[in-house]
């Protein structure tokens, strides 16, 4: 790794490239294993390890070509495998702190590590669930504290659990987790659903998932793991305890782009704002994934719109390659400048 370099100053020999991916999800594999097939030379920058949320998820069933199911960490390494057989330098645990496009055009990632520059960057930083800020919600991490039905709702066979939120994921997710619980209590804020009709038609038509309205969940309680949950009646101000094992929190998710905040344009919850090509509003800045705005937040979109963004870029760079072979077969002719240079082949 090089060491750090001051605003101005090129990055070091090795650590320019054609193409940067930040984060390594299923939009940014996707992106990379086309970037890399197409002979760019490509680095993905993944604050974790590749995978994203996709990498902790038990079961996907619903992702092409896996008819009878893949685990989220097999899917992922299958990605991370075939973005390597074409040559992408993944680095992963490098968390990208700053964004900057230099004067000539090419932009500048400041990583936790090192500086390398880019010709061009695709943002795939993904998103992380929103925290309650609870008492308890901290201490129980892991030990019956979740953000992922998928990933730990066979842990709960049997036992009562509690879902704290009301809009699809809350849902959908529950709807899972009564697959295995003997009981599933939906928490809601407020008296009625904000998922989609036909998600809140199943809920209601599942036998074991029951619903508190206009509930508060105040304290996650246990000893050395969860035991209950407190929560608060707002319509009349009465508290109540209810003894559960598990407690799977689903009150949104939080888009990682910090980093880039004042550079692209964001909306009101922080996810990027692209245009129908994924172009962020910069040249040579492209954005796909959970961190991009958007209703759908799935694997199979992340994947399609990766490999949009990926596209997207190859062309950007060939446009700018074409514009810098006219300008110097303009520059070689006496007396012709760069508006008299032929086209070329085409």
């Amino acid at each position: 790794m090089s060491s750090f370099v001051l605003p101005g100053e090129a990055a070091p020999r090795g650590d320019s490239f054609d193409v940067a991916i930040v984060g390594a999800g299923p939009g940014g594999m996707t992106a990379a294993i086309y970037c890399s097939r197409a002979r760019l030379n490509t680095v993905v920058l993944e604050r974790n390890t590749a995978g994203g949320i996709m990498a902790v998820t038990e079961r996907i069933e619903n992702y092409p070509g896996f008819p009878e199911g893949i685990t989220g960490f097999e899917l992922a390494e299958k990605m991370k495998q075939q973005a390597g057989q074409f040559g992408a330098d993944l680095r992963e645990i490098t968390g990208v702190e700053a964004l900057e496009r230099l004067a000539d055009g090419t932009w500048r990632i400041v990583t936790d590590e090192d500086t390398l520059t880019a010709r061009a960057v695709i943002l795939s930083p993904g998103v992380e669930a929103r925290k309650l800020g609870v008492p308890g919600e901290a201490e129980f991490m892991g030990r019956g504290v979740s953000y992922c039905a998928t990933c730990d709702g066979p842990l709960y066979r049997d036992k009562e659990v509690v879902v704290i939120g009301g809009g699809n994921a809350a849902v959908e997710e529950g709807m899972f987790l009564a697959r295995f619980a003997s009981t599933v209590h939906v928490v809601h804020r407020r008296d009625a659903l904000r998922a989609t009709a036909i998600a809140q038609e199943r809920a209601f038509a599942t036998d074991n998932m029951h619903f508190v309205w206009n509930g508060v969940v105040r304290r996650i309680v246990g000893d050395t793991k969860v035991e209950a949950v407190e929560y608060d009646d707002l319509l009349d101000g009465s508290r109540h305890t209810l003894p559960v094992s598990g407690v799977f929190f689903y009150v949104g998710q939080i888009p990682q782009t910090g980093f880039v905040r004042g550079l692209v344009e964001l909306d009101e919850a922080g996810f990027i704002q692209t245009d129908s090509h994924l172009c962020a509003g910069r040249p040579g800045l492209f954005a796909c994934g959970d961190a991009r705005a958007g209703l759908i937040k799935q694997i199979a979109n992340a994947v399609g719109e990766g490999a949009l963004a990926a596209i997207q870029a190859e062309h950007y760079l060939e446009a700018l390659d074409f514009a810098a072979r006219r300008a110097s077969a303009g520059a070689a002719a006496p007396g012709r400048g760069a508006a008299d240079a032929p086209d070329g082949p085409r």
